[in-house]
């Protein structure tokens, strides 16, 4: 060969170098990713609707003083128990005592002028009879003596009023119960009704519970109420009394109450959950998927459904009614016999290629580990 042709056959070289080195590399394939699946089927909702509830009195009194003054003493403690009758506070009297004694003044002051009144008028009747007097000035003095006894009769009952307002100074008891809760104390000065002492009184007890706007239209008067304790896991059975008008304005609930038998008589203030028949939602057949299926992009929720023709992945949006447990209800998106990824749905893109991940079990282990509960979900029955 001549060095002619080995120079040219050496620029080609050179030149498919320079060409090769120019131009850019093939992308890498896209891994093909295994993933875990579950067939989309029907099953019934395991969980129902609970509302933790208080147990209270049916009746609740507010006891304050029918007068107003300076509180000397209370004798009620909270959580004590009271019997009918029973002292509970007490007022400054003196005041009282004081009006008492000027009301008996002015019966007494009444009265005298009545006597006086009375003897004039027996008097002037007398010199009517002799006609010493006119027909007119005898039915004047008539007329004084009546009005005299409406005095009497006027400061008798403000006497007796005022009696009544002297024993008003010590708060009594007018049921038995036991006192949840003191208002007042020793030394504050009340005004006549301000509430001192609640007592809840001695008889039925309700269970009370608040539900949201959207389930009180199906708790009806009258409906059955599962109530169970958390401390003893004890179930009763309780019954709808009273469903609140209006909500409340703190909370923006509805109030509900539910009576119990009166041999279940629960100690105030216990706490348990209440399970109302009306919002049971067992033998319901729902989509149920676990939450690590789920994608979320901050304003809807979707998951990775799975080609089997292609074995491909793509992002189907779905709605979330509720939750069942670790579970969520799925309203809407999906059908029966669907493809689901269950887990590692943030790796995956659109179109990306996939296979059925298989998990594999040693041959040893197999021989003596329990059966492992199946990863795909039943499909739904045809």
């Amino acid at each position: 060969m001549s060095i002619k042709s080995t120079s040219h056959a050496m620029l080609l070289l050179a030149a498919a170098l320079v060409l090769a080195a120019c131009s850019k590399p093939a992308p890498p394939e896209e891994p093909i990713r295994a993933v875990k699946v579950i067939t989309v089927g029907v099953a019934d909702i395991s969980s129902g609707l609970e509302f933790a509830g208080e147990v209270r009195a049916r009746v609740e009194s507010r006891l304050g003083f029918r007068v107003g003054g300076k509180i000397v003493r209370r004798q009620a403690e909270l959580g004590q128990r009271v019997t009918a009758g029973q002292i509970l506070a007490q007022l400054d009297p003196q005041d009282l005592k004081l009006a008492t004694d000027a009301s008996r003044a002015q019966v007494a002051a009444a009265t005298t002028n009545r006597d006086l009144a009375a003897a004039d008028f027996k008097r002037f009747k007398e010199l009517r009879d002799q006609n010493f007097i006119s027909g007119a000035e005898l039915e004047r003095r008539e007329a004084t003596l009546k009005a005299a006894q409406a005095q009497v009769d006027q400061a008798q009952a403000q006497a007796t009023g005022q009696g009544n307002q002297a024993s008003y100074a010590n708060l009594v008891a007018d049921v038995s119960g036991v006192v949840t809760s003191v208002d007042a104390e020793s030394g504050q000065v009340v005004a006549a009704g301000t509430p001192v002492v609640r007592i809840a009184q001695d008889g039925p007890r309700d269970v009370v519970f608040a539900v949201p706007e959207d389930k009180v239209g199906l708790i009806k008067t009258g409906s059955p109420v599962e109530v169970r304790l958390w401390s003893t896991k004890t179930t009763l059975a309780g019954v709808v009394r009273e469903v609140a008008a209006s909500t409340d304005p703190v909370t923006r609930t509805f109030g509900v109450k539910v009576s119990l038998d009166v041999k279940d008589a629960l100690p105030l203030g216990t706490t348990v959950s209440v399970v109302p028949k009306a919002l049971d939602r067992s033998g319901v057949q729902v989509i149920k998927l676990p939450t690590s299926a789920l994608q979320h992009d901050g304003k809807s929720a979707a998951v990775w459904v799975v080609d089997m023709a292609s074995m491909t992945v793509k992002l189907q949006p779905i709605q979330i009614v509720t939750a069942d447990g670790n579970d969520v209800v799925v309203g809407a998106g999906l059908t029966p016999g669907m493809l689901v990824v269950s887990a590692g749905v943030h790796v995956l893109s659109p179109g990306q290629k996939v296979t059925i991940y298989k998990e594999k079990v040693a041959a040893t282990r197999a021989e003596t580990a329990q059966p492992a509960t199946n990863s795909v979900a039943p499909s739904a029955p045809k």
